[in-house]
């Protein structure tokens, strides 16, 4: 079977997951919560051809949070407005299961895809329990979050085929505005959540909205391959991401689905130059604004002809389907598309349009068809 495209994806952080970033003269100080700065941000990803813009979200703020988590957007309203401002690049949300509300979040989600014409998806995560109590779950805890977010996703995807593709008559000469056989409830009772259904927004024009979920543990491995399209994954070496994606490849057999209908992504902030000096002269300035800050130098580093090597080697030996570009330099997105997107187009594992509107097309996994989750 052909491989894939390689797909990239723009985390689009505000300053960057780090301490310092806001400090550079080159990035607005208030970038976490400058809707001109992420507009730009995502037009800049969308003329790359990006497959999606990603954002990191965070509810609870504790001990050790970075600048950007202290005061930044709401991610499912940062990505509508980011809808207005582009045309088929994708739109990735995060939102916790331990904290949020299935129905309102397959509703939100499912909005989000209807406003952006079938570009959203869904970053379905757990959380720290700690901001549990925020929520009105503080009598909760860690062991309970594995099964919430079990409860979570069955509930979501059984809300998102509330109705069949062709429920909607609309028909204003016969007076028929819905196929009553054609909608279907979810009656799901758990110990977390319960929820009756259905949900009042029509089916997905791609299906249903693409789904991810993150982490690294087996449970999570277990829920991500049988609920999923695609998985975010940690990897501090080659061989340890191989090893991970091929672990992740075998249980999606054991289940009977393709690994090539699925996303496996990894997260890697580059610093890169036109030549090894010049990307250390970019790390070394974000070492300078706080010199006794720890900032350890990025895996992806050095001169564009290297990162574009090691972005490579990473794809063709299976380790991702999709990098997510993190940004730690204020111009770590602008680089590594002016410097290396070029190498990855020229080397013919990179598009240079898209292939289509949706996120599903670019991302080359199929349109899921319509099934009634039993509970």
């Amino acid at each position: 079977m052909k491989k894939k495209k390689l797909k990239l994806a723009a985390n689009i952080d505000g300053p960057g997951w780090n301490f310092v970033g806001w400090q550079h003269p080159d990035i607005p100080a208030d970038s976490s919560e400058n809707i001109d700065f992420y507009i730009q941000q995502a037009q800049l990803a969308e003329s790359a051809k990006f497959d999606t813009l990603f954002l990191v979200d965070v509810s609870h703020v504790g001990p050790g949070n970075i600048p950007h988590y202290l005061s930044m957007f709401e991610g499912v309203s940062l990505m509508s407005a980011l809808s207005m401002h582009t045309k088929k690049i994708g739109l990735s949300a995060t939102v916790s299961t331990s904290y949020a509300d299935p129905y309102s979040v397959a509703r939100q989600i499912l909005s989000l895809d209807k406003i952006s014409k079938g570009r959203a998806s869904l970053n379905a995560i757990t959380s720290n329990p700690g901001g549990m109590v925020n929520f009105s779950r503080g009598h909760l805890g860690k062991q309970d979050q594995s099964p919430m977010q079990k409860e979570f996703l069955e509930i979501l995807l059984g809300l998102w085929d509330t109705y069949e593709d062709d429920a909607f008559v609309r028909d204003k000469k016969r007076g028929v505005y819905l196929n009553p056989y054609k909608m279907h409830r979810v009656d799901y009772s758990g110990k977390y959540f319960s929820v009756e259904g259905p949900l009042n927004i029509s089916r997905s024009i791609q299906g249903r909205p693409v789904l991810y979920t993150a982490g690294m543990s087996a449970t999570l491995f277990d829920h991500a391959t049988t609920y999923t399209d695609g998985v975010f994954t940690h990897g501090n070496t080659l061989e340890e991401a191989v090893g991970i994606a091929n672990d992740i490849r075998r249980r999606l057999i054991k289940k009977g689905r393709k690994p090539e209908d699925f996303i496996i992504s990894i997260s890697q902030n580059p610093i890169v130059g036109r030549t090894e000096q010049e990307a250390q002269e970019k790390y070394l300035e974000l070492l300078r604004l706080k010199p006794n800050n720890s900032l350890p130098r990025p895996l992806f580093f050095g001169s564009a002809e290297k990162v574009a090597n090691q972005v490579q080697q990473w794809y063709e030996e299976g380790a991702i389907d999709m990098l997510i570009l993190r940004q730690d330099h204020p111009h770590g997105l602008k680089d590594f598309i002016e410097l290396v997107v070029p190498i990855l187009q020229e080397r013919g594992i990179y598009r240079t349009e898209y292939e289509s509107d949706k996120l599903r097309g670019n991302l080359e996994i199929p349109k899921p068809s319509f099934r009634k989750i039993s509970t």
